[in-house]
C-alpha cells in the first residue's frame, strides 16, 4: 500500500505541473478557450481527477477483506454553438490501477475513452409563448433532474450514465421550467473483471429492450420561497444477447418541496416518490411475475447561521421500502440517481442507498472561506425488511433473525481550491459501525467496522 500511496502522490504532483497558472491566485485563471483563442461560438472545458482511495474491512460479502485503488479520470468537452443550431460532445477517459480480482473494481471506476456525449441541439426561443425558450437535443447526452437522487450525472464516483435518445426543453416566462425525454441508457462496457483491470477500451451500447423516459417540472416560489418539483418516470426491460434481466417494467411518480439555504432562515425538504409496475422473480427466462408496490421519502429541516464561515445544521431522514416473502415486490429501485449527497461516498465503499432502509441522522457543514468548504455527517440505519438484502450492501438474513439494526455511519469531507477556479484538492472519510445485522448475518465477512478513506486533485482548465 505504501508503494501505491507514492505512486498516486506522484500523479498528483503531475496535476499540479500540468497547470501553466501555478502562481496565479486570480479569480480569473487560465482556460483552455482562451489558449484556443475566445472563440465566441465555441465552449471549450478539460479536466483531469487524480485519486487515490483505500477501505479497510470490506462489508460486501465475498471480496477480500481491504481494498485500495487509484482512478484517474480525464475529461474534454466541447459544444458549437452556431444558433439556432448547437453541436456538442464529450470525451470522458475513465481508469483504474492497481486493483485486484478480490476487490470491488466495477464499471464505477472504469469506462475507458467512451464518448460521453454527442448531440445535435436546436434552440427555438420563444417561439411557444412570449417570454419562453425551448430547445430539443438529439443523440447522447447526460441527465441531471432536480435533487438528483433519481435521475444524476454522478461527479464523485469515475464513471457515470449517459443516455442515446431526445431531450425537450422548455422553461417559462416565471422561469418554471420542463424537460421531457425519451432515452436508451448505455451500458458501459467491457462488464468483466479481467477487462476493468486492465483498463480495456470498448465502445459503450445501448438497447432498444433497455428504455428509460419521462418528464419532470420545476416551478420556483411556488408559495413564497417554497419551490416545486413533480416527475414522472418510467423504465422498461427485457432481456437482450447476453444480458438477462428482471424484465422490469416501472413506473416512479414524485415531487419534492423545498426551500433553498439562506443564512438566519429556515430551510426545507419534503420529497417521495411512490413505484409501480411488475418485475419477474429472478433473471431465468419465464420466472413468473410480481406487482411493485415501492416507496422512497427523503425529509430535511435545516438553518444556516449569519456568521463568516456559514454554518449549517440539519436534521434529516430518509426511508427506501424493502422487499419481504409473498404479495408484491416492495423494494424501491434508485434507477439512475446519485447517492454520494445523502448516503455519503461511492466508488469503492457506498454500503447505504435508497433501498431498504430507514435512516435518521444530520449535518454540520461550514465554508470558513471563498476557498475552504467542510462537513461532518453521522446517520444511524436501520432494515425496512429483516429478511431482505440491507441497502447497498449484499448483507442479508432470509430467515429475519439478525434483527433489523445495520449501525451508525460518520462520514467528513474538506474541499481546497489550491488555485481558484482551477486546481482544488479534495479529502474525506467514513466508517461504518456496524450493527447487529452486519455482525451476524450468515453471509456477511465478520471482518469488523469498514473504514474508507481517500483523496484527490481535480484540475479544470
Amino acid at each position: 500500500m505504501i508503494v501505491r500511496v507514492a505512486q498516486t502522490v506522484s500523479l498528483l504532483a503531475l496535476a499540479l505541473a500540468a497547470s501553466p497558472a501555478l502562481a496565479d491566485t486570480s479569480d480569473k485563471p487560465w482556460t483552455l478557450e482562451e489558449a484556443l483563442g475566445n472563440l465566441d461560438d465555441l465552449k471549450v472545458t478539460a479536466s483531469v481527477r487524480a485519486r487515490y482511495e483505500a477501505l479497510g474491512d470490506q462489508f460486501r460479502p465475498g471480496l477480500d477483506k481491504n481494498d485500495d485503488l487509484v482512478t484517474i479520470r480525464t475529461d474534454i468537452f466541447a459544444e458549437y454553438d452556431g444558433g439556432p443550431i448547437r453541436i456538442g460532445g464529450e470525451l470522458v477517459d475513465s481508469r483504474a490501477y492497481f486493483g485486484d480480482t478480490g476487490g470491488s473494481i466495477s464499471t464505477g471506476e472504469v469506462n475507458a475513452l467512451e464518448p460521453m456525449q454527442a448531440y445535435v441541439g436546436a434552440d427555438f426561443g420563444p417561439m411557444l409563448g412570449k417570454g419562453t425558450t425551448s430547445s430539443l437535443d438529439i443523440g447522447r447526452f447526460v441527465l441531471d433532474l432536480g435533487s438528483r437522487r433519481l435521475v444524476a450525472r454522478n461527479d464523485f464516483p469515475n464513471t457515470t450514465t449517459s443516455f442515446t435518445g431526445a431531450k425537450f426543453e422548455w422553461r417559462g416566462a416565471g422561469k418554471e421550467k420542463l424537460t421531457l425525454f425519451y432515452t436508451y441508457p448505455q451500458q458501459r462496457l467491457p462488464d468483466d473483471k479481467a477487462s476493468l483491470l486492465d483498463n480495456k477500451v470498448k465502445l459503450d451500447k445501448e438497447s432498444d429492450a433497455f428504455v428509460f423516459w419521462g418528464g419532470f417540472f420545476n416551478k420556483p416560489k411556488i408559495l413564497g420561497a417554497t419551490n416545486l418539483d413533480l416527475y414522472f418516470f418510467g423504465l422498461d426491460e427485457k432481456d437482450w444477447a447476453g444480458h438477462p434481466t428482471r424484465d422490469r417494467h416501472l413506473f416512479t411518480p414524485g415531487g419534492r418541496l423545498y426551500r433553498d439555504p439562506v443564512a438566519g432562515k429556515v430551510d426545507y425538504q419534503l420529497e417521495y416518490a411512490y413505484q409501480f409496475g411488475h418485475v419477474s422473480t429472478s433473471v431465468t427466462p419465464g420466472a413468473p411475475r410480481q406487482h411493485v408496490s415501492a416507496q422512497t421519502l427523503h425529509a430535511e429541516l435545516g438553518y444556516k447561521l449569519k456568521a463568516s464561515w456559514q454554518p449549517r445544521l440539519s436534521v434529516f431522514y430518509d426511508f427506501g421500502s424493502g422487499d419481504k416473502p409473498g404479495g408484491d415486490y416492495t423494494r424501491f429501485d434508485g434507477l439512475f440517481g446519485s447517492r454520494t449527497a445523502d448516503w455519503g461516498p461511492g466508488a469503492l465503499y457506498g454500503p447505504l442507498g435508497r433501498s431498504n432502509i430507514s435512516s435518521p441522522g444530520f449535518k454540520l457543514e461550514a465554508k470558513p472561506s471563498r476557498r475552504l468548504d467542510a462537513f461532518v455527517a453521522y446517520r444511524a440505519a436501520w432494515l425496512v425488511s429483516a429478511t431482505d438484502s440491507f441497502a447497498s450492501t449484499g448483507v442479508k438474513d432470509s430467515t429475519g433473525s439478525s434483527g433489523k439494526f445495520a449501525g451508525h455511519q460518520i462520514w467528513a469531507r474538506a474541499r481546497y481550491w489550491l488555485i481558484p477556479k482551477m486546481l482544488r484538492w479534495e479529502a474525506g472519510g467514513a466508517v461504518l459501525f456496524n450493527g447487529r445485522l452486519l455482525r451476524t448475518a450468515p453471509n456477511a465477512n465478520k471482518f469488523g467496522d469498514t473504514i474508507y478513506g481517500y483523496t484527490d486533485l481535480t484540475l479544470t482548465i
